[in-house]
């Protein structure tokens, strides 16, 4: 999907049950997303260019409505070398916590399996 060498970016899915909605902000040194809801089987998908020095880093905050008490506060995209080129880091809200999966591009070398990242803080 992003497999060119500059690419990179996340996706936030809502997979709560019981019809239950997602608030999420994020924020990067220049960039604030959000706040946004998202509907219960929709995602929020943001994709963009890598800093020349390769320290683009995005942080967000998820919250489970409908009362919005269970949240959690995490680095929802980093770079951990100049050799990392990013990819799609896939995030997933479930009942029992927030699950990632990294998709590599050409030049990604390290994808990550889906598996649970985050326990949500009550």
């Amino acid at each position: 999907m992003l497999d060119h060498v500059s690419g990179g970016g996340f996706r936030i899915s809502n997979e709560l049950k019981f019809k239950k909605r997602l608030w999420m902000r994020c924020y990067s040194k220049d960039d604030v997303l959000g706040p946004n809801i998202i509907p219960i089987g929709q995602h929020y998908e943001n994709l963009f260019e890598i800093n020349f020095w390769h320290t683009t880093r995005f942080m967000c905050t998820l919250r489970q409505g409908p009362n919005y008490r269970h949240y959690q506060n995490f680095t929802v995209f980093k770079l951990f070398s100049t050799s990392d080129q990013g990819g799609l880091w896939d995030w997933r809200a479930r009942e029992n916590g927030i699950y990632l999966k990294k998709e590599a591009g050409e030049y990604v070398l390290n994808p990550v399996w889906m598996h649970k990242e985050y326990d949500w803080i009550y």
